[in-house]
């Protein structure tokens, strides 16, 4: 019999160490030592409850069952698109030109390409399964070592235990990829856990910005999705990381990211949060060398009994760095969000200048939003503020687009509209302000 997952004694779990030896039995020694190692942490640490600061408004007793889900056994599909599901092939056209495509299907990598200037140019974008064979020494070095380790926690280390596939972007030092490369994801199985990493690497002075998205239909059982994002970026590189999350109800998505930011680097992240049941995001910059600096963005709008999740830190590590986060919710119907953000100046990180809000509107009064920005400052030169609001709908700005001839549900839409819209209008990605305003107006259109 399968042991039982770690906090959950007594009931047999699909995800065990079997598992763990099944998907790397055609893997190089190195990886199969480090999905060992990460198995034998998660077995080790005990399961997040709300007793804990960075858990306490997500009780996983209530909200996932890993015991009851089941490791994808899908067959890859081919590489050709008039076999994909209408809805991915949809989303997929309303992007724009790009320097690079992913397209991920129930956990499998089944369509990648590059711009061939740019793989002339050394730019590598393939499936984090072919890296591993095609780039071995890239991968080893930087595949859930520095970024996202196993001793991350619980969940990191089982994601490092269970990832099937995923993705891996190097660019070169002094390429600079003009357009986006767009992922494109799909989820199909229901209840199924899915496990997939994305690894970054931008050499010194490089250029590349990443937009990644998922979608699904609703699910009838529960549904888990763990993604470990680890981004890199060598001195003076400038990287834009975007995730796009659109999956439909009855789905845990849980998102790990870790940013590492070198001396004059920039590295940006938006993260969109629109469907799902529940989302859990743990975000954690961290600004290594001088003049380092990252800007944090994230949007969400929940309706319904949604439930939203934000863990994100900013550690100020080197001097003169500096860091912005913004995140801004509208919340409808029952639904709820946590954000919980703490800015950590060590010692030595004299000059830090580092800023955190967090702002959320209430549509509804069953709608509920929990908000903790904190600091933790161990250097005296420094310049480090945080700000946090929970409001309803301005009852003067509507009153002011009614007295100009529009109605109330449209001036609460165009409010909404611009509420969010600043998060979007500090990092206009092709295409990525278009397609989230048409959700984000699809799901006013349902409210009142």
């Amino acid at each position: 019999m399968a042991k039982a997952v770690a906090g959950m004694e007594g009931v047999t779990s699909a995800l065990n160490p079997a598992a763990v030896e099944r998907i790397g039995m055609s893997e190089p020694e190195w990886l199969r030592e480090r999905r060992a190692h990460a198995w034998d942490v998660y077995e080790r640490t005990p399961m997040p409850t709300i007793r804990l600061e960075e858990w306490r408004y997500t009780n996983l007793k209530k909200k996932l069952d890993l015991n009851s889900l089941q490791l994808s056994d899908a067959e890859a599909m081919s590489d050709d698109a008039s076999t994909w599901p209408e809805r991915l092939r949809a989303a997929m056209d309303e992007d724009r030109e790009a320097s690079g495509h992913i397209v991920i299907i129930d956990g499998h990598v089944v369509h990648a390409d590059v711009d061939k200037q740019l793989a002339a140019q050394g730019v590598i974008l393939e499936s984090l399964q072919e890296a591993i064979t095609n780039h071995e020494e890239l991968v080893r070095d930087h595949l859930a070592t520095d970024a996202v380790p196993a001793e991350e926690g619980k969940f990191a280390a089982l994601n490092a235990a269970l990832w099937s596939d995923g993705i891996f972007l190097y660019v070169p030092k002094g390429v600079q990829l003009e357009l986006p490369v767009r992922v494109t994801c799909w989820l199909s199985e229901a209840g199924t856990a899915y496990f997939s990493r994305v690894l970054i690497v931008a050499e010194a002075q490089s250029q590349v910005s990443y937009v990644d998205e998922v979608l699904s239909d609703d699910f009838e059982s529960q549904t888990y999705t763990s993604t470990a994002v680890e981004l890199i970026a060598r001195d003076g590189a400038r990287v834009q990381y975007v995730a796009v999350q659109r999956l439909g109800r009855g789905t845990f998505y849980q998102s790990m990211q870790r940013t590492l930011a070198q001396r004059d680097s920039k590295l940006d992240t938006l993260n969109v949060a629109l469907g799902a049941s529940v989302t859990r995001v743990d975000l954690n910059a961290r600004l290594l060398g001088p003049g380092a600096n990252s800007d944090m963005l994230g949007l969400y709008f929940g309706d319904d009994d949604q439930h939203f999740d934000f863990n994100t830190s900013q550690d100020h590590v080197a001097e003169h760095t500096s860091s912005d986060l913004l995140y801004k919710g509208a919340l409808d119907g029952a639904s709820r969000a946590a954000f919980r953000g703490i800015i950590r100046v060590l010692p030595g990180a004299q000059g830090t200048d580092a800023y955190q809000t967090n702002r959320n509107l209430l549509l509804s009064p069953e709608s509920r939003a929990d908000s903790l920005p904190n600091l933790e400052i161990e250097a005296d030169d420094v310049k480090c503020s945080h700000g946090a609001t929970v409001g309803q709908l301005d009852d003067e700005a509507k009153f002011y687009l009614m007295s100009r001839g529009l109605s109330l549900i449209q001036a609460e839409r165009l409010v909404v509209l611009g509420f969010l819209g600043e998060v979007l209008a500090k990092l206009p990605l092709g295409g990525v302000v278009d397609k989230v305003t048409r959700v984000i107006e699809q799901k006013l259109a349902q409210h009142g």
